[in-house]
C-alpha cells in the first residue's frame, strides 16, 4: 500500500496530513471530487448496534444539494429505525471529515454522514453520531471542559478459517487460525513448522512466533492512509489475537477512527485471505478481546484531570472516576452490548469485573495509567469490548463521568493490590459489573437518568436499544445449544 518506509515523526504528521481529507465548503469537496477525478462517493453512517453502513452516489450525482439539503434514503431497513410510514430519512455528509476507500477498485472517497429528520431538518435522535456531538456540546455547556479526549486499545482475532452453522438440525462453528495451540500437531502440505504461542503466552511475541506482525504493519499503514494518526501495534496474550495503537482524539473525532480501524482491519485481513473479528470472547479457554479507554477533560487549554490528589490526579478526575464506577453496571450495556461480552468479563480470564480504581493496575476496573507530565494525565477504563457502538459507549461514559463531577461522587480508596488475589469473600462482597447481558440491560433500564441530560440520549433511542438488545437476548435463549446437546442428551 504506502511506499513510505521510514518516517521523523514530522514526516509522519505530514503523511496522515496528506491523505485526512477535510473541507470547509461544498464548493472546495466538489472541486476536489472534479480534479481528483473520483468516480464514486461512499456515504457512511453508523446504526444502532454500532455497525458501518453505506449508500454509494457517482459523482456525477453528487451534487452541492447533496451537501447542503442532504440525500433522502429508507431509514426503515436500518435495525431500530424508522417505521415502514416514516421510512424517508435524510443522510448530511460532514464535509469535515472525509476519507478515501483504499480498498474500492475505482477511486472512491467516504464521507462520514450524520442522519436528520425530512420535515423538521433536525438532528435524528437514533442517530448515534448525533448523540456525541450532543455530548461533546453538553460538556462545553457545563463549564466543566472544553474537549473531552478518548484514546482506544482495541483488540481482536485473525483467523485462517471460519465456518458457521446455525442449521436447525446443525448447530456448531469453527475457527481455526494456524497460531492456535489446538494445530500442534496437524498435518499442513508444508509440514508443521511449531513456532506458535501458549494459551497465554502471546503478548508481543516476536516473529516466527508471532506471525501476524506484517499483516498488523499493513492494517496501521492503510489505517494512516485513512487520515488516522497511528503509533504502533503488536500480538496480543491469546494466540491470533491482536491490538493495533491509534492516536487518541476527540470524542466523535475518535469514535469516527474506530469505524475506520474496524473498517480497514477486516478488510485487508480479507485481502491476505483471512478473517479478523472484534467478537469479545470468540475461542473458549483464550483470554477474550477488550477495548480500552482512556480518557481526559481539556479546559482553556489545561489538564482538568491533572492535580495532587491520589496518582497525582485532580479532585475532577476523581469524581469522574465515582459517576463511571457508580453507574458502571447501566453503562455495560452500551460498553459490552453482546451476550457474548459477558463471557469475556470472566474472572477466571482476569478481566476487569471488580468495579474499583488503581494506579497502574489491570485488574482494576479503572486504571491510572503513568503519565511523565500534567499533560499526559488521564483514566483508563478497561471493561468495553469492541462490540460497543462507539459514539454510544464514549458518549454514556462522558455523561457517567460529568455526573459524577457535579454530584461530587467520591470513588473511594483505591484498591493498590492485584484484585485477582483477593480472598473470595471480599471478591463475593465487591460490587462487580453485571455477569450478562440482560442484567446490564435492566441496570440501564433502572439507570438512565444521567444520560437525559441536556437531551444527549433520549429515552426513545435508551428503549429503542433495549428493544434491539433483548432480541439478540431471546434469540439466543430460544436456540439449542451444542454444550446442552452434551450435557443433556444421555440424561
Amino acid at each position: 500500500m504506502l511506499k513510505e518506509w521510514i518516517l521523523t515523526t514530522n514526516e509522519r504528521l505530514l503523511l496522515v496530513n496528506k491523505y485526512k481529507l477535510s473541507f470547509k465548503t461544498p464548493a472546495e469537496l466538489l472541486k476536489y471530487i472534479e480534479e481528483q477525478e473520483v468516480q464514486f462517493i461512499d456515504l457512511n453512517f453508523t446504526d444502532i448496534r454500532g455497525k458501518w453502513q453505506h449508500i454509494t452516489q457517482h459523482s456525477s450525482h453528487f451534487t452541492k444539494s447533496s451537501i447542503d439539503e442532504g440525500i433522502v434514503f429508507d431509514g426503515s431497513s436500518v435495525a431500530g429505525w424508522s417505521e415502514l410510514h416514516k421510512s424517508d430519512m435524510l443522510l448530511r455528509p460532514d464535509i469535515k471529515h472525509t476519507t478515501y476507500d483504499p480498498f474500492a477498485a475505482q477511486k472512491t472517497i467516504k464521507l462520514f454522514c450524520d442522519i436528520y429528520e425530512p420535515e423538521s431538518r433536525l438532528p435524528y435522535t437514533r442517530d448515534p453520531r448525533a448523540v456525541a456531538l450532543a455530548a461533546e456540546n453538553y460538556l462545553k455547556k457545563s463549564g466543566i471542559g472544553d474537549n473531552v479526549y478518548f484514546g482506544a486499545e482495541v483488540e481482536f482475532f485473525i483467523f485462517d478459517d471460519v465456518k458457521i452453522n446455525t442449521q436447525s438440525h446443525h448447530m456448531s462453528y469453527k475457527l481455526d487460525s494456524e497460531e492456535g495451540e489446538y494445530n500442534k500437531g496437524r498435518d499442513y502440505p508444508t509440514g508443521n513448522l511449531g513456532h506458535r504461542p501458549h494459551a497465554q503466552g502471546g503478548y508481543m511475541t516476536e516473529a516466527p512466533i508471532d506471525s501476524l506482525s506484517d499483516i498488523r504493519a499493513e492494517m496501521l499503514s492503510v489505517i494512516e492512509s485513512m487520515g488516522v494518526e497511528v503509533e504502533g501495534h503488536h500480538h496480543e496474550i491469546a494466540p491470533a489475537q491482536c491490538e493495533l495503537g491509534i492516536k487518541f482524539s476527540s470524542l466523535l473525532q475518535s469514535a469516527d477512527n474506530i469505524q475506520i480501524y474496524k473498517h480497514a482491519v477486516q478488510n485487508v485481513a480479507r485481502s491476505y485471505g483471512k478473517s479478523a473479528t472484534f467478537m469479545p470472547k470468540p475461542i473458549n479457554d483464550y483470554r477474550g478481546s477488550g477495548m480500552h479507554l482512556h480518557q481526559s477533560i481539556w479546559k482553556s487549554g489545561k489538564p482538568v484531570f491533572s492535580g495532587k490528589s491520589y496518582a497525582n490526579l485532580s479532585e475532577t478526575a476523581l469524581y469522574y472516576i465515582g459517576g463511571i464506577l457508580k453507574h458502571a453496571r447501566s453503562l455495560s450495556a452500551f460498553t459490552n452490548p453482546s451476550t457474548n461480552s459477558y463471557k469475556r468479563l470472566n474472572p477466571k480470564y482476569k478481566a476487569p469485573v471488580l468495579l474499583a480504581y488503581s494506579e497502574s493496575n489491570r485488574s482494576a476496573a479503572c486504571r491510572v495509567p503513568f503519565a511523565p507530565s500534567p499533560k499526559d494525565r488521564r483514566i483508563e477504563i478497561r471493561f468495553p469490548d469492541p462490540l460497543a457502538n462507539p459514539y454510544l459507549a464514549f458518549s454514556a461514559m462522558l455523561m457517567a463521568g460529568i455526573d459524577g463531577i457535579e454530584n461530587k461522587i467520591h470513588p473511594g480508596e483505591a484498591i493498590d493490590k492485584n484484585l485477582h488475589d483477593l480472598p473470595e469473600e471480599d471478591i463475593s462482597s465487591a460490587t462487580q459489573l453485571c455477569s450478562s447481558l440482560e442484567c446490564a440491560l435492566n441496570a440501564l433500564k433502572d439507570d438512565h437518568d444521567y444520560l437525559l441530560r441536556g437531551d444527549v440520549f433520549t429515552s426513545d433511542l435508551i428503549e429503542t436499544f433495549i428493544d434491539l438488545k433483548m432480541q439478540e437476548i431471546e434469540h439466543l435463549n430460544e436456540t439449542t445449544h451444542p454444550v446442552e446437546v452434551d450435557m443433556y442428551y444421555s440424561g
